[in-house]
């Protein structure tokens, strides 16, 4: 008899473990509360398409190349070496176009350091690499973080992210032509036809007790779900802010904010198509600091814009504002790595999956590692076939 298994989430956690049950043979059933699937990895509507914050995929890892072996990505941009040409840092309050020496020193001649878990960024940092160096490390791996302080977060958390965010070789990232929304879309398609049912707009309040499942929701609507306490983990803020502007050739393609934290992206240089002819779409994220106010934040991606986009308030012809808070993914305090966050199989038939769970990864690799994670222990558990 084919096993049923239930998965309640329907974004990108939910719909690769549904992909990887129904592969094994699973009879799979997806409930998601909203009407529209794909929770953080949607997408707006035309004319102008933005992403729900800055995404991009990072091909050097097994979320990439499991997405890919599927046809759920195709077809994707790499960054064209025109696109790099215009790649900026905001350093001393001012755009260069290359990072600072000491930075550079520490991530070609420091590469091989092992960075502790026990340690803060900050200490560790400016201990091995200088000051300099650490200060500029960390406004790097804002736009991964969300977090306006990454030096208080775990040494081996952040160096990690440094390392992978400037990789010497190629640059990983991966734009999906159309937006996250299509992968989404294709996620779905191919669910469906293995089989997998879907019902929107259903919000499940108690779990099944006729099949094992797996709540593919934020940790917060886990914890009411599973009624588990436990289910917290550290998380970060940032303000988001995406204008549609019309072209101008000599605008940025990026700006890696060394001095806040922020990142600026012209995410309608590569795919044209998230904008209408003659217009550009451009993405901001701006980390919260400490009780700073929605507004503030706002004001200073606005000065980053000022610097990268020279008269984009006379060019905005559609403009959207919004907060991150506790959407970007789990945080690593010292003393704590991916592999203490909530347990992904929670005994008696249940299982976690999502951005904040004990998988490694970074943002969204996390939800994909750990919902494929999640549906090789079950199927494992009830005797199915598990697939590659």
């Amino acid at each position: 008899m084919t096993q049923k298994i239930t998965i309640i989430g329907g974004g990108l956690a939910g719909l690769t473990a549904a992909i990887a049950c129904a592969e094994g043979g699973a009879r799979v059933t997806v409930h998601e509360a909203h009407r529209a699937l794909g929770g953080r990895a949607r997408s707006t509507a035309a004319p102008y398409v933005a992403n729900d914050g800055p995404h991009v995929f990072y091909s050097d890892g097994e979320p990439w190349r499991w997405m890919a072996a599927r046809g759920l990505v195709q077809p994707f941009r790499r960054p064209a070496l025109g696109e790099l040409a215009r790649f900026r840092f905001r350093h001393g309050y001012r755009l260069t176009s290359a990072p600072p020496w000491p930075l550079v020193k520490a991530i070609t001649t420091r590469r091989r350091l092992r960075a502790p878990v026990d340690e803060g960024f900050g200490t560790w940092a400016t201990r091995h690499l200088g000051e300099e160096a650490m200060r500029a490390a960390a406004g790097l791996v804002g736009v991964i973080t969300f977090d306006a302080d990454p030096a208080r977060l775990s040494a081996a958390f952040v160096w990690e992210r440094v390392l992978r965010a400037a990789a010497p070789r190629y640059p990983a990232p991966r734009y999906v032509v159309g937006g996250w929304q299509r992968v989404i879309d294709r996620m779905a398609a191919h669910a469906r036809g293995l089989g997998v049912r879907i019902e929107t707009g259903t919000r499940v309040d108690r779990l099944p007790e006729d099949t094992p499942v797996i709540v593919a929701t934020s940790l917060d609507a886990a914890r009411t779900l599973l009624g588990d306490e436990s289910l917290h983990w550290e998380s970060g803020r940032a303000v988001l802010l995406d204008l549609g502007l019309t072209r101008r050739p000599k605008d940025v393609f990026l700006v890696s904010d060394l001095d806040e934290g922020g990142f600026l992206e012209q995410y309608g240089l590569p795919d044209a198509s998230l904008a209408p002819a003659g217009h550009t779409l451009v993405q901001i994220e701006m980390p919260l600091r400490q009780s700073e106010s929605k507004a503030e934040a706002v004001t200073r991606a606005e000065r980053l814009a000022d610097l990268g986009l020279p008269g984009w308030r006379e060019r905005t012809t559609w403009r959207r504002e919004a907060t991150a808070n506790g959407r970007s993914g789990a945080l690593d305090l010292p003393g704590l790595s991916w592999r203490d966050r909530p347990a992904i199989d929670r005994g008696h038939g249940v299982w976690l999956a999502g951005d904040a769970v004990a998988a490694p990864g970074l943002l969204g690799e996390v939800s994909t590692h750990s919902a494929l994670i999640a549906a090789r222990s079950v199927l494992h558990a009830v005797g199915s076939r598990v697939p590659a």
